[in-house]
């Protein structure tokens, strides 16, 4: 049965315990806190021990679940995003699947990077829509600490672990539709710039160039996506971009023209880049603390490695 539309009716997250601190980082790479909350404002980040991308990602979602009022037996798909599994068969999503106790649910693993948990979003809220799927769970998680090189202080300071879950529903009849449509693309000329190569690869990145992509190219792309959802700009209640940089996040919010009583995630203070998850992450903090109403419209933009990205207006549980 086809259905108008989706909404997400739950959200949960989870980070590592150990924290890594700047002046951390300091003491073994020529770098200071001073120079990393200047160049891209994070102070700390979460680093995960023995813990996996498949533990993250079912820490998350089993949270997300308990709040949805569902039960396992309800989830008919689940949905991972995350560049950083080192498992490649069998995927994260099965694995996820298994340890709630959810049976034959579809289940798939999505690599767009950093916009990741956009795509995954905009591809169950189709799947809802179109009559594949009732009840979904949505994952970001990475485990970035596996695949950074601790030695380079360019990339080293740069990203953190953990995990984002959304609970997707279909929106009951005669109810607005809670995520609206998805605005998803992609500049594959520049694909090279953000890489992850090889059986024992490291983060490599062309940090300025993916700055002035991300602070030039990507606004008219949200304002699009608040377009598509018939949603201005300044109706929006808070607005959660993927956590990379302060500067970054800066630079989209005014060219956006957002004016100050708009909720900026800025969560990347605390946990760094967490690529995928970064945006459910942040989302899930900002509805536990309250920051944001029920109901009120968030703009959701993920941009990253690919060069890709994705974002949708959605509804807050």
């Amino acid at each position: 049965m086809t259905a108008a539309g989706s909404r997400i009716v739950a959200l949960g997250h989870y980070q590592p315990s150990r924290i890594v601190t700047n002046d951390d980082l300091a003491s073994t790479i020529d770098t200071n806190d001073a120079w990393i909350k200047d160049r891209v404002g994070i102070a700390e980040r979460r680093i995960a021990d023995a813990e996996t991308v498949a533990d993250m990602a079912t820490y998350a979602a089993e949270k997300a679940l308990a709040g949805s009022g569902l039960s396992a037996a309800d989830i008919d798909l689940v949905t991972v995003a995350t560049c950083t599994s080192i498992d490649r068969c069998p995927n994260v999503a099965t694995r996820v699947a298994a340890r709630l106790g959810i049976t034959a649910p579809a289940a798939y693993d999505l690599n767009t990077a950093c916009s990741g948990f956009s795509y995954a979003l905009g591809t169950a809220d189709h799947a809802i829509r179109a009559g594949a799927a009732r009840n979904a769970i949505v994952i970001g998680a990475e485990k970035l600490s596996d695949v950074t090189d601790w030695t380079d202080r360019t990339t080293a300071v740069l990203f953190g672990d953990g995990a984002g879950a959304a609970v997707v529903t279909a929106a009951p009849e005669g109810e607005q539709a809670g995520i609206g449509p998805v605005l998803w693309g992609s500049a594959p000329d520049k694909g090279d710039v953000l890489r992850i190569e090889g059986w024992q690869p490291y983060i490599q990145q062309e940090g300025q160039i993916v700055f002035r992509w991300a602070t030039t190219a990507l606004a008219p792309f949200a304002l699009e996506a608040c377009e598509k959802a018939g949603v201005a700009p300044s109706e929006l209640a808070a607005f959660i971009p993927h956590q990379a940089n302060t500067r970054i996040i800066d630079g989209i919010v005014k060219r956006l023209g957002l004016g100050p009583d708009v909720v900026i995630a800025k969560d990347l203070v605390e946990s760094g880049n967490t690529s995928a998850a970064s945006i459910p992450l942040a989302l899930s903090k900002l509805v536990e603390r309250r920051e944001v109403p029920s109901g009120a419209p968030v703009l959701l933009f993920g941009f990253g490695g690919g060069l890709t990205y994705a974002g949708q207006v959605v509804r807050c549980p």
